[in-house]
């Protein structure tokens, strides 16, 4: 009985030694899932440094590694600057300046030309360089720092007027949007147009509604029609160099016996009446001669016409509610009588209250 219960014994601890034998103690196991990055084989740290983990991937940043900066399509020209990069060789990554006659300078191969080619076409004949003596598949990478080389003007009435770069294919909207917008109505409101000039011509571009063409390098589109009716004609396509004028808003100007005489915006149309201009001026004074009005009309080469308006008629629709175009000058005089008759009145009402407080 005894040799049975002692060989139980042994087989037992047998057993127990073979499990613990194939199987890693827990604590083990643990560690060696909680083993920090740092402690991982270098070849995958290596790999995994350069994984960037924090930017969602997009479209736009993976169709093209080549141009992280926009579109790939993109072409180069002088004054223009690019960060180049070559994947595993600090050496040779650099940010240059495009030269005036259109080539960069790089470490082993010297100047490349770069300017005509789109930013694609560089990465490729820079691999293709690297590649000939010293690298083996070179990873090249190129981002444009800076856009110089096809700046557009946009002037006139805009919220922050100055040269934009054209990184990619612009519209004539986007550029305006570029640019912040109209001027506020205070300062410069924006007019009826927008003149572009092309140094290159218009003459592929078909001319619709709302466009019209002042010269071979000049067009002129109505801004009503580009932003309210949405006709894709006139929301053209601007090319390198375009200039981009918005014109000012035209002024109306009152004067004389008005409540708040002063200048007037025409904005979006292009002229207004004689009442129209006596309401925005918020009416007329208690003085005012209504039937001694005129209109001051300036022509371009400075010279003046004047036409009596009798606003009287025109308020009871006896006469003709006349037109004022741009720049001309509505002048209500005040009535002599009218003043007198004001001033006769402050006097008598002065007299009779100096006389009512000193008879008392």
């Amino acid at each position: 009985m005894k040799s049975c219960t002692g060989y139980l014994s042994l087989c037992f601890t047998l057993c127990l030694s073979f499990v613990f034998f194939i199987s890693p103690p827990l604590s083990y196991a643990q560690n060696a899932e909680e083993k920090p990055a740092s402690q991982a084989p270098r070849a995958v740290r290596a790999r995994t440094t350069n994984v960037d983990t924090t930017t969602p991937v997009t479209p736009e940043n993976s169709a093209s590694s080549s141009t992280p900066s926009g579109d790939p399509n993109y072409i180069l020209g002088p004054e223009d600057v690019i960060d180049i990069d070559v994947f595993d060789v600090p050496e040779l990554t650099k940010t240059v300046r495009v030269a005036a006659d259109g080539q960069i300078t790089l470490p082993l191969i010297g100047r490349v030309q770069a300017a005509g080619l789109t930013t694609e076409q560089l990465r490729q004949a820079l691999a293709e360089k690297w590649g000939e003596d010293y690298l083996q598949d070179p990873q090249v990478t190129i981002f444009v720092k800076e856009f110089k080389a096809k700046p557009v003007s946009v002037i006139g009435a805009v919220e922050k007027p100055g040269l934009y770069p054209l990184t990619g294919e612009r519209t004539l909207i986007e550029m305006l949007s570029m640019a912040g917008g109209f001027g506020k109505k205070g300062t410069s409101a924006a007019g009826r147009t927008v003149v572009i000039t092309r140094k290159s011509g218009f003459k592929d571009l078909q001319t619709v509604p709302g466009m019209h063409v002042r010269g071979p390098d000049q067009i002129e589109v109505d801004l009503n029609r580009l932003l309210y009716a949405r006709e894709e004609g006139l929301n053209i396509e601007i090319k390198p160099l375009d200039i981009i004028s918005v014109t000012k808003a035209d002024v109306v100007y009152v004067f004389g016996a008005v409540k708040q005489a002063g200048g007037f915006v025409l904005e979006d149309r292009p002229s207004l009446t004689v009442l129209q201009a006596i309401s925005m001026a918020g009416g007329f004074t208690a003085t005012a001669a209504k039937g001694s009005a005129r209109i001051l009309k300036t022509h371009p080469d400075g010279s003046q016409t004047e036409i009596p308006v009798n606003l009287r008629k025109v308020i009871s629709g006896k006469a003709e509610n006349t037109t004022l175009a741009a720049n001309d000058t509505l002048f209500v005089p005040d009535s002599k009588a009218k003043i007198a008759s004001a001033r006769a009145l402050d006097a008598s009402i002065y007299t009779v209250s100096g006389w009512l407080i000193w008879a008392r």
